[in-house]
């Protein structure tokens, strides 16, 4: 039987800056690296950020396999793997030329691609771009082109919730749950049910019904009271289970999803609060993504006030919780102390990575805008006695590069579902106020 030809995949920039291993993901299929890519990269080499070190991971790997054949014909990247190639830049083509300018590198890129579709009539020539704007330019010369999907997710609507509607149980086994122990096997869960370590029901049974969560560690199923954090009370189940993972000791790692208004961000903060005397400190950062995709000297002022908008969110946060601690005028005290005394940190995330992570209530917000990679970074550095949460909608999306799909977010919610030490919630209900919910459902 003759074998199909192999690919040849054309790799855009943000490929590499989004993940530096991509040279490992396309099988025995062939990849072309245009120059116009080694140029972009260059700009990208100094920096702390992680567009910088994959930018340097890459330039490493091309370099290794550094040779006279990386111009022509290719060298193999490995075994079982295909081979990589430069590609010098040409003219623009002449089929090309009345409708894209000569001097953006992304063109550049799509020219490249262009030649090599011609040189290769009888092969299928795809480029991979992150660049929605690119894709549609390469269609519009009837160019093959795909998104990088290595580590995206394959069906957001099937993605995790972390809880779920449980009916028709057994009364006697509601009635349990709300004498000591507070619990009860979870062999004598009837229906019969596969749940995930840390899932949480709402369970019913006629006009009966109690909320609880699979603990994996001790087999049970156990009863989850509504608690208030720093004066902070649950609304509604959803973030009843939220406070419960947020709080729970046992669970070092939480997501928590959902639409602007359901209490993410708030949800977290009281929690740390009420649990401080655990922690060495309290770090909450959140992701900068400049505006229009510019770096933040675009912006006018010094670096505390580009970065002020940023951070105002979590600070609102923060004076919720101070007013929600109503005649008690030493927690707002104590609020204003701990940040004095560094004991909480608020900060753009970049500032905190450096840090050593032990013993630290970690809360990264607007996670969606954070790569795989980057969470995992982040996940990695944890020591010991530290919780990580991380918080974000999947839906609202401020990277350019990023969707519901391939974000970090909802990468860590499909490969750490089932895990021991992890808990995820989706909030759905919005809790903000009755005009806000209405909006956030109707525009």
């Amino acid at each position: 039987m003759t074998k199909l030809k192999t690919k040849l995949f054309v790799l855009d920039t943000n490929v590499i800056l989004h993940d530096s291993g991509c040279l490992m993901q396309f099988e025995d299929n062939d990849l072309v690296i245009p120059v116009a890519v080694l140029e972009e990269l260059d700009h990208f080499k100094k920096g702390s950020e992680s567009i910088h070190y994959h930018a340097r991971e890459f330039l490493r790997q091309l370099d290794k396999l550094s040779g006279e054949k990386l111009f022509d014909g290719g060298l193999l990247i490995g075994p079982g793997l295909g081979k990589v190639s430069l590609r010098l830049d040409r003219k623009l083509h002449e089929d090309l030329i009345l409708n894209f300018s000569d001097n953006k590198p992304d063109h550049h890129v799509l020219n490249t691609a262009y030649y090599l579709r011609l040189e290769y009539p009888g092969r299928q020539v795809i480029l991979i771009t992150k660049d929605v704007n690119l894709r549609m330019k390469a269609k519009s010369i009837n160019l093959l082109t795909q998104d990088y999907l290595t580590d995206q997710v394959k069906d957001i609507d099937t993605l995790y919730r972390g809880q779920r509607m449980v009916e028709d149980i057994d009364t006697d086994l509601i009635r349990r749950l709300y004498e000591p122990p507070f619990e009860f096997d979870a062999t004598e869960m009837t229906p019969n049910i596969m749940l995930k370590s840390n899932e949480y029901m709402i369970m019913r049974s006629g006009q009966q019904s109690a909320l609880a969560s699979f603990d994996s560690f001790s087999n049970k199923i156990r009863h989850i009271e509504k608690v208030a954090a720093y004066g902070i009370m649950p609304r509604n189940a959803e973030q009843t289970f939220a406070l419960d993972a947020l709080m729970n000791p046992h669970i070092q790692l939480v997501t928590v999803t959902g639409k602007a208004g359901t209490g993410k961000t708030l949800l977290a903060l009281a929690a740390a609060l009420q649990k401080k005397q655990q922690y060495r400190q309290i770090f909450m950062a959140r992701p900068v993504v400049p505006l229009s995709n510019k770096d933040l000297g675009f912006l006018p002022g010094d670096i505390q006030s580009k970065l002020d908008p940023y951070m105002q969110p979590l600070y609102d946060n923060l004076g919720v919780i101070k007013n929600q601690t109503g005649q008690n005028e030493s927690g707002k005290a104590k609020i204003t102390q701990l940040l004095d005394e560094n004991k909480l940190v608020i900060a753009p995330l970049a500032y905190i990575r450096g840090r050593s992570l032990v013993s630290i209530y970690f809360i990264v917000d607007e996670a969606q805008n954070l790569t795989p990679h980057e969470v995992k970074t982040i996940i990695t550095r944890a020591g010991e006695k530290t919780k990580i949460i991380f918080t974000g909608d999947i839906f609202q999306i401020d990277h350019p590069y990023l969707d519901a799909r391939s974000n970090g977010l909802s990468y860590l919610i499909e490969k750490m579902q089932g895990q021991k030490l992890y808990a995820h919630i989706n909030l759905e209900k919005g809790e903000r106020s009755e005009l806000s919910e209405l909006a956030s459902n109707l525009l």
